[in-house]
């Protein structure tokens, strides 16, 4: 993610209009319906185009609410199922317009999938695929080692990581990691999906294709000995110019044991994903995976990550690497069924790190899901990962219910990328429900659960906003991201996920737009200078990509 401050911040609202908030792409039909409203109403109605009342009721009270500073009052509209396009209507209140119906999902989600390809580096964007938002060829000059710079390095392609062109191992393996997930949970989803992107063989569906351009990419990041170097950026983030406008070194900086059993996770991982569609290369992942966990082996420290002196681009670094070897040798485990990956991984689960998480710092989640998909081992190991998430779910439900909002945040958890932490829980409901659906007494309860935290993305939520570009009446469309800023297109990308409120203003442009006090869930702006509000990221769009295909397969 990118840090750098720019030109003075443009004035945008704070907050909208709106007292009654929806989820403004809409809502399946057999779905539970829930508008959010800030104010008493005595009654309220559900119009459809031509003004007719298809439902009406009297809005419960839901108490006040410390994340948002409002009290709040909740219209169960559950009832009404018939497809067609809707706004809630209450005095002179109104919401924004949404839809009931079956496909309500289907452009948001196709739209957050392709948003991979809008950050592709190292090709040209053409118009054919890209429409309005092309771009020439970036990026396509050697890097160099930041050790050494007689050393010359092919690290083209990939995906760009954020608003800014760096491109990150640890960030890569976790957005790559919630796409392939959510391909091995929820395939019917991908399998109709057309996404209209280039090199597409007739056998393989858009996402894996999609996501062998970012493993294409890591495979490039793995030295001769099996070690992956942290990140290929420049020293500093690119002005705000398109991607081909930026021409400054790229530099390779150096290895890292997170970075290099991330990278030794991720692709065996993928080598059985892929092994349907490409034995090759299926069969070039898998050797690589083996390579990066030999160079573990060879040294179990832990080797951090730092920027050195002169490099200013993200850091992406952490305090251990035992989630990452603990997730390496759980998908090794998965290939090969062999002891030693399993003893590796039973040593790391005695050590302290969450099971659950989901993230790009920590990944023991990953780990688990790994595990507990291949179902086999000991059956006691199974049944503690499996409780792990079920018992996270049951206390994130808790938080859902004591807020009027559903939202499965604290009030003091609204940080930098609160909406991952959304999308992450919301992820982890429907890793609870498929867990219940698999056993003999499944309770798919948590699916709710997981429809509120994307009905808070989609509008439920007290700004207003969808922070998914190009969904909604009301979406952001001005996110801390270069070529949107760049290329002079007034409609942005869609299907960019922001980072969402954060209450400790961690730039400078958000402290001077958003008063001191402000509550903790109002504290954003849609404002392209924000960046610790408004920045988006791949691993912000790849946990909404696994919650949308959880919920519409």
């Amino acid at each position: 993610m990118n840090n750098a401050d720019i030109e003075s911040p443009r004035p945008e609202r704070l907050e909208t209009s709106f007292r009654i908030f929806i989820d403004q792409a809409g809502y399946l039909p057999n779905a539970e319906k829930t508008a959010v409203f800030t104010f008493s109403a005595g009654y309220y109605s559900v119009i459809n185009e031509t003004g007719s009342i298809c439902f009406s009721g009297v809005p419960v009270p839901a108490g006040a609410d410390e994340a948002s500073g409002e009290t709040l009052f909740k219209a169960d509209f559950s009832r009404l199922t018939a497809p067609g396009t809707y706004r809630i209507i209450s005095g002179t209140d109104f919401s924004p317009v949404f839809r009931i119906g079956e496909d309500v999902y289907k452009n948001c989600f196709d739209d957050c999938m392709k948003a991979f390809y809008f950050q592709r580096c190292g090709c040209a964007l053409e118009e054919k695929y890209a429409g309005m938002w092309t771009h020439e060829k970036c990026h396509s000059a050697s890097a160099v080692l930041w050790e050494d710079h007689s050393v010359k390095l092919d690290v083209t392609g990939g995906w760009h990581d954020a608003g800014d062109y760096g491109k990150y191992v640890t960030a890569a393996a976790a957005a790559l990691a919630h796409l392939l997930y959510a391909w091995k949970m929820f395939p019917e989803a991908f399998r109709r999906q057309d996404l209209n992107i280039p090199g597409k063989p007739s056998n393989m569906p858009d996402i894996l294709i999609e996501c062998r351009w970012e493993l294409e990419w890591l495979l490039k990041m793995q030295r001769f000995d099996g070690a992956v170097w942290h990140k290929a950026t420049t020293a500093k983030h690119a002005a705000f110019v398109m991607p081909e406008d930026d021409r400054e070194q790229m530099y390779v900086l150096p290895v890292s044991s997170s970075a290099t059993a991330d990278f030794a996770a991720v692709t065996a991982l993928a080598s059985g994903i892929y092994r349907e569609f490409d034995k090759a290369f299926s069969g070039r992942l898998l050797k690589s995976s083996c390579a990066a966990y030999e160079w573990l082996e060879k040294y179990p420290g832990f080797i951090g990550f730092d920027n050195p002196e002169g490099c200013e681009t993200g850091v992406y670094g952490e305090r251990n690497d035992r989630d990452n070897r603990f997730w390496a040798a759980a998908e090794l485990f998965a290939i090969f069924d062999n002891e030693m990956y399993y003893a590796r991984l039973l040593n790391l689960l005695n050590e302290n790190f969450s099971l659950t998480s989901l993230g790009f710092a920590s990944v023991g989640g990953f780990g688990s899901l790994a595990l507990l998909l291949h179902n086999r081992g000991n059956a006691a190991v199974l049944s503690k990962l499996r409780s792990a998430f079920l018992a996270k779910a049951e206390k994130l439900a808790k938080v859902c219910d004591s807020n009027g909002w559903g939202v499965s945040l604290k009030p003091d958890q609204y940080n930098w990328g609160s909406n991952m932490t959304v999308l992450t829980n919301g992820m982890t409901f429907l890793i609870a429900d498929y867990l219940e659906k698999r056993s003999i007494n499944g309770d798919p309860h948590f699916r709710k659960y997981a429809a509120m935290q994307l009905d808070y993305i989609l509008g439920v939520n007290a700004t207003g906003y969808s922070y998914i570009t190009g969904t909604g009446s009301l979406c952001v469309n001005y996110p801390h991201h270069r070529p949107a800023h760049a290329d002079k297109v007034e409609e942005c990308i869609p299907g960019l996920v922001s980072g969402g409120a954060n209450s400790h203003l961690d730039d400078k442009f958000a402290r001077a737009l958003i008063p001191k006090g402000t509550p903790p869930m109002k504290c954003f702006s849609d404002n392209m200078e924000c960046y610790s509000l408004n920045e988006v990221t791949i691993y912000w769009n790849s946990p909404a990509v696994f919650l949308l295909a959880g919920l519409t397969e």
